[in-house]
């Protein structure tokens, strides 16, 4: 077993505090029982030490030497009241004993074993038939030393269970362990006093305070994961204000579990900033009703859960946009204007620029997190990326800036060969316009009510929304879906990763609509890991609204039109031996190097983009050409 903390573990000045603070806990006028009363009196939850008379008979009875931990505990205190909130009655020397499943559960867990079942499993049936049982009073809390789970120390381990509170036992390192636990939960249950209670302040309160407001500073300083480490301990005994904290640097990090920023939903200084991304979580979740929402708002003020109420329709109809005031604020908008068109690494270059100059909304307020729920800003999150956020100094703190990461995009175009993680794109098209914005391309590419771009979405999102709406379907028809965005210095694209099935004899090529007067169009079709058919290329490019050279690859034949460029000549890709992945990486990097053009990864592939609808890619059907059509009403 993994050895723990050798210091011996200093126990009166522990057990005095814990006791104090109890005492302290109690309302004045609350009627307790004669040992509770004395209790208080003494400030001392405790009994008097056990002589090593009455440890050594304990052990001969129980056949065991006992575990360090537990030992010095009863040289100190032979039992102990009020271990936490839900265990009355700790045993001492003359209480302690075996378990031997009185309770019952090793048949309970028994029942859920199998012939799969690992150690963990076996142990959460086992330790109710060899453990020693340390509960004496409880509200059906068990509490178990396990003499088979010891480390190189002698040190036992302690198993707590309660059928209210965990499927399976809470396993604590050793007895120190147990009782350090069991004096967080006493400060858990206590730290928000109801009405009538006296204040629960006193000297661990003071100092988990002061250490909170120390991690607040160094979080805006720029230390973040010093700032987590002490906001959890705080959390731990239940502070106020530590859970709000603590989730904020969590959230940038990635981690939606248990993150709800507790006070900080319901005040309206904050409301704005984390209900949001509270939403945000609470909408991706499948079938998860809303009164789970609107239970994190209990408490809340009419203003908060109506801004809730809007929040929610926004976040789901896609139609949220964070703001921000200030210079970070106009930062925020530069930042969405460069991911609307697919540059999510100049978003983020954006917007982390702009940190040093962010200013909370109050004492509570560490970064910038309602950007998180943004449709295109949300998308430029990554743990790397909420690291170097909370590493950078801000809300007029000084610090160090950490390193920037590394962005999310490749150059140029050749990772469209390369599958990876979330993207294995074996057939894509796209067009390539210089010198043309992005909004624009409609204009080039489709017809009438089509030639408009929708609004900012994946492309799952914008195929549903388009083969939702779509009431008949055509054999020879071949509109493309694209999503738009820059390509580059001088260039847009228009990118289609799903199109539909390659015919090389009804192809007509969009470059010559797509390059006006003055511009160039440059239109891609590769096919060479097509799973559907015969592998294929296509390249054309054209100028002034005329191609000027084209080449086509299809059931291995070439076809070829006008002068083409020595880098991009078909005879140096085709007929080697080099596989259809290094021939498409080969075509796709003198593309690149020819035009100078890139395609944004991150956009494409796990953004939002703007989208329409194209003309179709194929010619009408000539005659004794057959078709169908297939029409839903």
């Amino acid at each position: 077993m993994k050895k723990t903390d050798t210091t011996p573990f200093d126990w009166r000045p522990f057990l005095l505090r814990w006791s104090g603070e109890w005492s302290d806990s109690l309302p004045g006028d609350e009627t307790l029982d004669e040992e509770d009363e004395t209790a208080r009196r003494d400030r001392w939850l405790g009994f008097p030490p056990a002589s090593e008379e009455r440890i050594a008979a304990m052990e001969e009875r129980l056949g065991r030497r006992m575990p360090p931990s537990y030992r010095e505990f009863l040289e100190v205190s032979d039992g102990w009241r009020h271990a936490g909130n839900f265990i009355w009655l700790l045993a001492g020397t003359t209480d302690v004993r075996r378990h031997d499943n009185e309770s019952g559960l090793a048949d309970l867990f028994e029942e859920y074993l199998d012939d799969d079942a690992g150690p963990d499993e076996r142990r959460n049936a086992d330790i109710w038939r060899r453990g020693l049982q340390l509960d004496v009073e409880s509200d059906i809390t068990h509490v178990l030393l396990d003499p088979e789970d010891v480390d190189e120390d002698g040190e036992w381990a302690v198993y707590t269970w309660a059928s209210w509170r965990a499927e399976a036992p809470e396993r604590h390192a050793n007895f120190a362990e147990f009782m350090r636990a069991m004096y967080r939960e006493f400060h858990m249950l206590h730290a928000r006093p109801a009405n009538g209670e006296p204040e629960f302040a006193n000297g661990t309160t003071r100092e988990l305070d002061a250490l909170m407001e120390q991690a607040r500073l160094e979080a805006l300083r720029g230390d973040g994961e010093r700032a987590r480490q002490a906001l959890d301990e705080a959390k731990e005994y239940g502070r106020p204000r530590a859970a709000g904290l603590g989730d904020q640097i969590r959230r940038l990090l990635g981690q939606t579990h248990m993150v709800h920023f507790e006070d900080m939903v319901c005040d309206p200084r904050y409301a704005p900033e984390v209900l949001p991304v509270l939403v945000m979580d609470h909408v991706v979740q499948p079938h998860r009703d809303d009164s789970a929402l609107q239970y994190h708002l209990h408490g809340a003020g009419e203003d908060v859960v109506a801004l809730a109420r809007a929040t929610l329709e926004q976040v789901r109809g896609g139609t949220y946009r964070y703001t921000a005031a200030g210079p970070f604020g106009e930062a925020v908008e530069r930042a969405r204007e460069l991911a609307r068109w697919g540059d999510t690494d100049g978003a983020w270059r954006t917007l982390r620029d702009a940190l040093p100059v962010w200013q909370p909304l109050g004492p509570d307020h560490l970064a910038p997190l309602g950007w998180v729920a943004d449709p295109l800003l949300g998308t430029l999150l990554t743990p790397e990326r909420g690291r170097e956020l909370l590493s950078t100094p801000r809300g007029g703190q000084a610090g160090e800036a950490p390193a920037p990461t590394a962005g999310l995009d490749p150059e140029g175009l050749a990772w469209l060969a390369d599958p990876g993680p979330g993207h294995d794109l074996t057939s894509y098209r796209f067009v390539l316009v210089e010198d043309v914005e992005p909004q624009d391309l409609p204009g080039r590419l489709a017809d009438g009510d089509e030639a408009v771009l929708g609004d900012p979405m994946t492309s799952d999102e914008a195929r549903r929304r388009l083969l939702g709406g779509q009431r008949e379907f055509s054999s020879y028809d071949d509109k493309a879906l694209m999503a738009v965005g820059r390509a580059g210095t001088r260039w847009s694209f228009a990118f289609d990763g799903d199109p539909a099935h390659f015919h090389p004899q009804r192809f007509v090529s969009p470059a010559a609509a797509a390059a006006g007067a003055g511009t160039r169009a440059v239109v891609v079709w590769s096919g060479l890991r097509n799973r559907r058919g015969a592998p294929f290329f296509h390249l054309s490019v054209a100028q002034d609204g005329a191609e000027q050279y084209a080449f086509t690859y299809a059931d291995g034949e070439l076809r070829r039109t006008g002068e083409i460029p020595g880098a991009l000549d078909p005879d140096r890709f085709f007929g080697s031996r080099e596989g259809a992945t290094g021939t498409e990486r080969s075509l796709l990097e003198a593309v690149t190097a020819e035009f100078g053009v890139r395609l944004p990864r991150h956009a494409l592939m796990g953004g939002r983009l703007h989208t329409f609808t194209t003309r179709s890619w194929t010619r009408p059907p000539a005659d004794g050409e057959g078709y169908a059509v297939v029409g839903f009403g």
